[in-house]
């Protein structure tokens, strides 16, 4: 029972710990952002017991996670984990000698080992973060998770018994029953430290303490089991680490209406071709009202949605029409995200619209890409600065 209200206390404290800090954050993830595998290799080590009084060796332990991160301080991920135990009992053979008139048993500690299985939810709470802010660009950050978990694997059958004729002390299986699959309940706490390679890869280091309903079934008299993990590993995020300043919510209608006013634009533009010629004295260019025309995307994406798709087509009938040359400039929002992914970013934004024209038709001679990284907020908010510009050159 007390081992029981230890897990139940671990699992409590881990997601206690994240609803507190949920009103502090000043970032936020959308709903596809910041998912992210794990995989991990590292040893372990088993305490069976106050009765045998030592931690087994170290063995080999391999956990595969998938998880979210809600905000740079909350995260919450599965767990699933192969390894093998290495474990002390005295309650596996033994000897009897006489004292006397009575007879003593002679235990003999003995090293046993068994294949585990283990699944586990954590609660992750990113302490770097909390304390010190959230910055994409931190090499190291260090994060405490806590939670409940299962492990799986055969405990022994049967029972112990002292033969005074044989001196032995052996277990007894009734009817020769072989040893079942059984679900032990665990709760664990760790600590991960998370190096930044780049937005979508880190190098994990994590330390993990776990107490379990005892496993090992009638070679153990003890009613729990501990166990010490630690191992390295990978994560990877997909489409790269990416979060939000809370309140900075795409304004979908307001971005529908400018998307609007600009498709009526482009359409008297090319219904009137004649009204909006000039001539410099270097060359005629075509200035139409599309020269300086936004297509939005969404945080973090270089994918054209049905509005930047339809944008796009007016863009390139004007620009079919005016035989202009023009730049496709792109930007991010400079707060969202570190420098190199932005700019990877704006380059694939740009590469998006690019492509997008020539499908339509346009000539490549037309176009020139120039891909401004992350910038401050044009518009003034963070949402109408992830744009690619049309403008003539």
């Amino acid at each position: 029972m007390k081992a029981k209200l230890i897990m139940l206390s671990l699992a409590v404290a881990g997601f206690a710990m994240s609803a507190s800090a949920q009103t502090r954050e000043k970032y936020t993830s959308n709903g596809s952002d910041n998912i992210f595998i794990s995989a991990t290799i590292g040893g372990s080590t088993t305490y069976s017991g106050k009765s045998e009084g030592k931690f087994g060796k170290i063995a080999p332990h391999v956990t595969v996670s998938l998880g979210k991160w809600f905000n740079p301080v909350i995260g919450i991920r599965g767990q699933v984990g192969l390894w093998r135990t290495n474990y002390y009992t005295q309650h596996a053979s033994g000897t009897m000698t006489e004292a006397g008139n009575n007879m003593i048993l002679v235990k003999n500690k003995q090293a046993n080992h068994k294949g585990m299985g283990v699944v586990r939810i954590d609660g992750m709470y990113n302490l770097t973060n909390a304390i010190l802010g959230y910055n994409p660009d931190r090499l190291f950050s260090l994060s405490v998770f806590a939670g409940p978990g299962l492990t799986f694997t055969k405990s022994a059958n049967g029972v112990y018994s002292a033969n005074a004729q044989t001196k032995q002390y052996s277990r007894i299986v009734p009817g020769g029953k072989s040893e079942k699959l059984r679900a032990h309940i665990n709760g664990s706490v760790g600590l991960q430290g998370k190096f930044n390679v780049s937005p979508e890869l880190d190098i994990d280091i994590e330390v993990r303490g776990e107490i379990a309903d005892s496993y090992l079934g009638a070679k153990s008299t003890a009613s729990a089991i501990g166990a010490i993990y630690a191992g390295a590993g990978v994560t990877y995020t997909f489409g790269g680490k990416n979060f939000v300043k809370v309140g900075q919510v795409v304004d979908n209608s307001a971005l529908n209406d400018e998307i609007n006013r600009l498709r009526n634009e482009l359409a008297e533009a090319r219904n009137k071709p004649a009204e909006i010629r000039t001539v410099t004295e270097t060359k005629t260019v075509t200035e139409t009202k599309f020269n300086r025309t936004p297509i939005f995307f969404k945080i973090g994406s270089s994918k054209l949605d049905n509005y930047a798709k339809a944008s796009v087509k007016l863009v390139a009938e004007g620009i079919k029409a005016s035989g202009g040359t023009y730049k496709i400039q792109a930007y991010a929002d400079k707060g969202t995200g570190s420098a190199n992914f932005n700019q990877k970013l704006t380059d694939a934004r740009a590469q998006a619209v690019y492509d997008a024209l020539i499908a339509e038709g346009v000539s490549a001679n037309q176009l020139q890409i120039v891909s401004n990284g992350g910038v401050d907020n044009m518009f003034g908010d963070a949402e109408t600065t992830r744009v690619v510009i049309m403008g003539v050159e």
